[in-house]
């Protein structure tokens, strides 16, 4: 709020005249090594600019020296160098090694040249070594003082570092609040959690604006407290589990969210179980790591948390999965009793919320009309009435064949599945589409055929009929 605006603005000035010193004294690009030299700027200090003046002057008085000696010499082939190890030098050919005059010093013999010193020559290599020595034993000096100036603002420096952050994190969520639309969320000591047409901010940002389907959120700790989701693939199960923890977490950071209106009661931390990848170098798989996050939110999760669940399960076989899904639900609504959503593609766990007040099914709308099908991406109470698995593979380009083939294994499943259950419970027939049953085992109409004859009484035809009647029903 403004209180903290005008907080951080009164920290924003710390240690008058360091920051203007700073500037003044040292170069805009300096080097990667404070000892390298060229970290001050000209005209700062005028025993640097001394030194630096000897040792720009340096060249100049070489080229100089060179051409006097030569003359003095007749030695036009005179050359002047330097290396790190003699210094600075004069090398003439050996064949003027004749004409050496007696104040030359020999040095160095090579293969086809001599190389020498002079008094004067050593004199100046001196001069000019020992003023760049000093010329950034200078520099050095001069950095000190900003440094220790510096570190004893340290206090001034750090609070101001806090400042601005502060002033950056609110200017960003403000100009988000603005710019996305977003709304002012209520915050308060209940156990609601409502939003009004709530969107994922990053999956808004990517699509833009008013291309997002929004979509509401009602749960209560006290209540209807935990949403089993089912739904297809690409249909929007996680992206509505995912936005509606993030609006939470963005609400008590002291942001806007994203949706029309928001009434957050409280968390204490908000779990999720969202996604693993294999940990190889932890010998753990992707079931291993899944089942350590979610052991890690049945022991730590309270009344007070936020717990979003997707597809918790599916790592292991069909059965294992299931009956672990089931358990941590019931688990989540009987003992913790804390908000939670739950995606997932077991439809049995709609069979939950018959026997629970607490738990809610809710799925993603769906368009269907001959083969096409649309997923409307709206949450709506009730269960799926399919996967449309297959339609998903279709649209990642799943070859025509393997589709193809696909559906009618499906309505050869579908079949069976009706058929056995239509024998086990011939009073609970039901018309429409069947979903396929995994939560219990149905007995075969052979084998109750088998059970309900008598084998003492049973002659040679009357055993020969029977096995081309149990034939018929294979």
């Amino acid at each position: 709020g403004p209180a903290l605006l005008a907080g951080a603005a009164a920290a924003l000035h710390p240690a008058p005249g360091l920051a203007d010193d700073i500037a003044r004294i040292l170069v805009d690009d300096p080097p990667l090594a404070i000892g390298e030299g060229g970290l001050v700027r000209d005209g700062v200090d005028s025993e640097l600019d001394e030194l630096r003046a000897l040792n720009r002057d340096a060249s100049d008085w070489l080229a100089a020296y060179q051409a006097r000696e030569a003359a003095a010499c007749g030695l036009p082939k005179l050359k002047v160098g330097y290396n790190s190890v003699f210094g600075y030098y004069i090398e003439l050919p050996k064949s003027a090694a004749e004409r050496v005059p007696p104040h030359f010093v020999r040095k160095q013999t090579l293969v086809n040249a001599e190389r020498y010193i002079t008094p004067e020559l050593k004199e100046h290599e001196d001069k000019v070594l020992h003023a760049e020595e000093r010329s950034r034993a200078r520099e050095l000096a001069l950095f000190g003082g900003l440094r220790d100036r510096a570190e004893a603002a340290m206090p001034e420096l750090s609070a101001c570092a806090t400042a601005l952050a502060v002033i950056d994190v609110v200017a960003g969520l403000a100009e988000l609040a603005r710019t996305a639309v977003w709304c002012r969320p209520q915050v308060d000591d209940s156990t609601a959690l409502e939003l009004a047409e709530c969107r994922h901010p990053v999956v808004e940002r990517v699509i833009g604006h008013g291309k997002f389907v929004a979509n509401d959120c009602r749960l209560d700790a006290g209540a209807q407290r935990l949403a089993v989701i089912t739904g297809p693939n690409m249909a929007g199960k996680s992206t509505y589990i995912r936005q509606v923890a993030l609006a939470v977490i963005l609400a008590q950071a002291g942001s806007f969210v994203p949706a029309s209106a928001a009434r957050i009661g409280v968390c204490d931390r908000v779990f999720t179980r969202v996604g693993a990848g294999d940990e190889l170098a932890r010998n753990l798989s992707t079931f291993m790591v899944e089942m350590a996050e979610t052991a890690a939110i049945l022991n730590h999760a309270t009344a007070r948390s936020l717990v979003v669940l997707d597809e918790v399960g599916r790592g292991t076989s069909t059965f294992d999965g299931l009956s672990l899904a089931w358990a941590i639900t019931e688990h989540l609504h009987d003992r913790i009793a804390c908000r939670a959503l739950f995606a997932t593609h077991y439809h049995e766990m709609t069979d939950l919320a018959d026997d629970r007040a607490g738990i809610v099914n809710l799925t993603v709308a769906v368009a269907e009309q001959d083969d096409d099908v649309v997923f409307l991406h709206r949450i709506v109470p009730g269960a799926a009435a399919k996967s449309y698995g297959i339609h998903v593979a279709r649209l990642a380009g799943v070859p025509a064949p393997v589709v193809a083939r696909a559906r009618e294994v499906l309505t050869s499943l579908a079949r069976l599945n009706t058929e056995l259950a239509e024998a086990e419970r011939p009073a609970a027939r039901q018309s429409g589409a069947v979903q396929l049953t995994l939560w219990q085992a149905v007995e075969h109409p052979a084998m109750a055929r088998l059970k309900a004859i008598d084998l003492d009484d049973l002659t040679p035809k009357q055993a020969l009929e029977l096995l081309y009647e149990l034939r018929k029903m294979s």
